[in-house]
């Protein structure tokens, strides 16, 4: 799993004792505390700009069927104030409520740079729990107004640099000195910055914060963003220094003028920065970027581009450029430059971060001299390295994702990516670096001009992703489900990049939409993903044209606008993934106008008899029929279909119908639900062949999409099933044969339909094609084709996510059992249901919902099975127990008669269903 990682802003609070009684209730006192305060569920509360934030928590308890009935919310502009139980910006009072999770803030307005504290308690049946422990947030700079200065930059190249289609650009170094009044005590010193395309920060020689590669990517000329940093520990009374160094990132592409009509450019690196010094007296002064910060090009970063890599000249160090005291006088005046054209706004979601670090497995020689490197893990970040060497000597580092025979780097499949890192020494010891504005996507790394010989010591990998929490945690008795669990962790975090990208190795490594369609939900299951989801909506929102056409990417790097179904609907399936996972209904709210405008502007362009006419890619990199008939073919074919087009835009308009309904949108319904009826109606005459039962062609994905999205007759959903399995079982040999649009769906259908042993066959298979291919010929993520060891190289990463489909919903939602209930999102309401799928001896799976940890783990001993289940406070689970009769199930080594907190709901044929409230159990029976 990958490195775990901690909010900042968690907070627990030691177990208030407390006295519950009811209905079989045990008598032992019930111990409660509140934990894991939140505002907007950021992890650094600095520099919010959300008016109404939301506020939530979570309550620990190891007794059962604790539920919260109301809450007090106290908000304070000071700590003492809250100290002393004073809210004297907001005190909600006793609030009736069984809701812990995103409270909007309703209490005085929220100002610019304001600073709050708050804390909550809350009751159950039987009495009050102690007030939490506090946390805070602070807002950012909510007008435009309230920005100082003016944007700083060089709006050129210098003499060294190079600007073509492959361009080498610098990087720029700014430093100011500044002093505070030393008559007065600093009470807060708050830094507000807009570095573009990246930056790195100090003051008094120190760097600020953890982050790397900040800020998080968007379309410049629509949205930028800032961040916020407390650097009141780094201010001193009397005379300080900022510093800071501008790489080019997304801003200057490097790819300048390359192919202008499709490539979108955005100029040259520059800032907007203001330190905000509050006295204790109430007094600020204000240090903002202006024409008296001085600025070089001339440093140590000689180009640095996220494709190409970063080179380092250390002979051009500049010791104590960012301190107090450093001479200065060659440097030139900062220049002024023009705004990016995007609003300010403060980033809601994480920077990227070092977040792991891993040892290379192994260093060997080639023959060519040449030294290669075996993290023994695609990985995407950077080496850092120490080295020791001659004054003007280069170590050049290459990077790629496997080797050839003669063990060369194979870097076919990265295009035109440079991929290489020079790092000229400036002699006399012991040198350690590592790159500051570039990551690369790699596994394999060729050394040259190292001197002497180095070893596996000298080399580190970091891992760099967006800093988000682990959600989830998978582990069974299949060593190849686990595997694949291991690798789509391992993709799925090497492409969090402030946006989610297909690839983080080739000459792409951009947000394609389509990519994170299903995908997006089944990674919520294992990162805490929400903020950069809804980070992505905006960018999608942002890039919608004016009569609604959606891109295929967003931020829309490319100028991909080419009306599809699939790649554009990821909007719709995102916003309800954030409803679902996390019971965000604010961005249901925010993107509702612009989803509804998308699929009129759909209709009225490419809707034929109720038809849906226009799709741009069909199902994107089906496998080809063998191993060898794809061999050395590219994958890079189109073959767009209308029934994927039509089925899908049936399947948004029936989402659209439940956002109509949550967003307050009823006049809607009624024209969506219409236009389905007849789009399925229409759908089935034109693609339904009665006389054998199958849609289309018969290919498998044209059976899956009217089958899951409720389209298939009712009379005729058990033949359709039945060709599904067909397909799978009798034509492919139990094999998928499934592109990136039916992988989305497959999993699901057969297990719904009681297919799960079919799910679990596909999910293991070691032979062609499967995620079980992919692991048995050496993949250590999750390729982008099923062939991807024998297709042609160009469109063949060996660290892609799209093919992941539904695979780890499956994981989680059906080997596991844990799901949200569409009555209940966020994991209010819970539903367990384990496939107890034989051949399989244990599962166990965690999720850490907003409402707090949930676990299912299951064990076959001979005919019984041990199902342990932990259930969070302030929430309920509906569990389905395979029995027929409650006398065959036993919770704790007792009859279900005789236990707290289990009510039984219903019987469906074979199934026990049982209503549990929180707390921890542990059943047996057979099965």
């Amino acid at each position: 799993m990958p490195y775990k990682t901690t909010y900042l802003c968690r907070f627990i609070l030691l177990g208030v004792v407390m006295s519950f009684s009811g209905c079989k209730a045990p008598a032992e006192k019930e111990i409660l505390s509140i934990a894991d305060l939140r505002c907007e569920m950021l992890d650094n509360p600095e520099g919010i700009d959300v008016l109404i934030p939301r506020l939530s928590w979570i309550i620990n308890s190891p007794q059962r069927n604790i539920r919260q009935t109301a809450y007090h919310i106290l908000v304070a502009s000071d700590p003492g104030l809250l100290a002393n139980d004073e809210g004297d910006i907001w005190n909600s009072g006793k609030v009736a409520s069984d809701q812990s999770v995103h409270i909007p803030y309703a209490g005085e307005p929220l100002k610019s740079r304001m600073r709050f504290y708050w804390k909550v308690k809350v009751w159950s049946r039987n009495g009050e729990s102690a007030w939490s422990e506090p946390a805070r947030w602070s807002m950012g700079l909510l007008q435009y107004k309230d920005w100082q200065g003016r944007w700083i930059g060089f709006d050129r190249p210098f003499a060294w640099d190079r600007v073509e289609p492959f361009s080498r650009l610098s990087a720029r170094y700014f430093r100011k000195e500044f002093e505070t009044d030393t008559g007065k005590a600093i009470k807060h010193a708050t830094i507000y910055i807009i570095g573009l395309g990246l930056y790195e920060l100090y003051i008094n020689g120190e760097k600020t914060g953890t982050q790397v590669l900040s800020p998080s990517p968007t379309d410049y000329t629509k949205t930028v963003l800032y961040n916020t940093f407390d650097v009141t520990s780094h201010v001193r009374s009397g005379l300080n220094a900022i510093g800071l160094i501008l790489g080019n990132g997304r801003y200057f592409t490097m790819r300048q003028n390359y192919k202008p009509y499709k490539i979108k450019t955005f100029g040259y690196p520059k800032m907007l920065l203001n330190l905000v010094i509050e006295y204790t007296d109430g007094s600020i002064d204000v240090v903002a970027t202006d024409e008296k910060w001085k600025g070089n090009a001339d440093g140590p970063i000689r180009s640095n581009n996220e494709y190409d890599g970063e080179e380092y000249d250390a002979r051009k160090e500049m010791p104590g450029w960012n301190a107090v005291g450093y001479d200065d006088l060659d440097w030139l005046s900062a220049e002024y430059t023009r705004e990016p054209g995007g609003i300010y706004k403060a980033q809601m979601n994480e920077n990227m971060q070092v977040m792991d670090s891993l040892h290379p497995l192994s260093i060997s020689r080639l023959n060519s001299g040449k030294y290669i490197l075996d993290m023994g893990q695609n990985m995407a970040g950077w080496i850092k390295f120490r080295v020791k060497g001659q004054r003007g000597q280069q170590v050049k580092l290459r990077f790629a994702e496997s080797l050839q025979e003669n063990g060369e780097l194979f870097t076919e499949n990265l295009r035109d990516a440079g991929i290489t890192d020079i790092y000229t020494l400036k002699g006399g010891g012991w040198e350690t670096w590592k790159p500051a504005f570039v990551y690369h996507g790699f596994r394999y790394v060729e050394i040259t001009g190292y001197p002497g010989t180095p070893a596996r010591t000298d080399f580190m990998g970091e891992v760099i992703y967006d800093r988000m929490d682990d959600a989830g945690s998978f582990e069974s008795s299949d060593t190849i489900l686990n595997r694949i669990f291991n690798n789509a962790c391992e993709g799925i975090r090497s492409n969090y990049k402030g946006m989610p990208v297909d690839c983080p190795q080739r000459d792409e490594r951009q947000p394609w939409l389509g990519d994170r369609a299903i995908g997006s939900l089944g990674e919520s299951y294992l990162f805490e993903n929400a903020k950069l989801y809804a980070k992505w909506l905006d960018d999608i929102r942002q890039s919608q044209k004016e009569d609604g056409c959606l891109p295929d990417m967003a931020p829309p790097y490319y100028n991909y606008y080419s009306d599809n179904m699939t790649w554009p609907g990821t909007y719709i399936l995102i916003a309800r993934m954030l409803y679902k996972q996390y019971g965000d209904i604010r961005s249901i709210e925010a993107h509702y106008p612009s989803m509804k405008k998308w699929l009129g502007y759909m209709a009225a362009r490419y809707m034929d008899h109720y038809i849906i006419t226009k799709d741009s890619y069909g199902d994107w990199c089906a496998p080809p029929e063998t191993i060898e008939a794809g061999k050395g073919v590219s994958a890079n074919v189109k073959k767009p279909g209308m029934l994927i087009s039509t089925a899908y835009y049936y399947h948004f308009l029936n989402i659209m119908q439940e956002f109509a309904e949550i967003t307050g949108n009823t006049d809607d319904i009624r024209h969506f639900s219409t236009l389905a009826d007849s789009i399925r109606l229409a759908f089935n005459r034109k693609f339904l062949k009665s006389d054998t039962i199958y849609y289309e062609t018969s290919r498998l994905t044209d059976n899956l999409l009217p089958y899951y999205f409720g389209m298939v007759p009712t009379e005729l959903r058990s033949k359709v099933f039945e060709k599904i399995t067909g397909i799978i079982m009798t034509e492919n040999k139990g094999h998928l044969s499934t592109g990136m649009i039916g992988t989305q769906w497959l999993m699901r259908t057969l297990t719904e339909s009681g297919r799960a042993d079919i799910a679990y066959r596909l999910a293991t298979n070691t032979t062609y094609p499967g995620w079980g291919y992919m692991v048995e010929n050496g993949a250590t993520t999750i390729w982008e084709l099923w062939n991807g060891n024998t297709a042609a190289p160009d469109m063949n990463s060996q660290n892609h996510v799209m093919l992941l489909g539904d695979l780890m919903v499956w994981y989680f939602e059906n080997l596991a059992g844990i799901r949200p209930d569409p009555e209940g999102p966020g994991f209010k309401k819970i539903i367990m249901q384990p496939e107890f799928i034989e051949g399989l001896d244990f599962v166990m799976g965690t999720f850490n919902s907003v409402h707090g940890s949930i676990e299912s783990s299951w064990a076959r001993k001979g005919d019984t099975i041990e199902w342990h289940i932990i259930i969070p406070a302030n929430t309920t689970a509906e569990v389905r127990i395979p029995v027929t009769n409650t006398k065959e199930v036993t919770e704790g080594g007792k009859s279900l008669s005789k236990t707290y907190g289990i009510n039984q709901v219903k019987k469906s044929g074979k199934d026990l269903y049982l209503q549990l409230g929180s707390g921890s159990y542990n059943f047996n029976f057979n099965h």
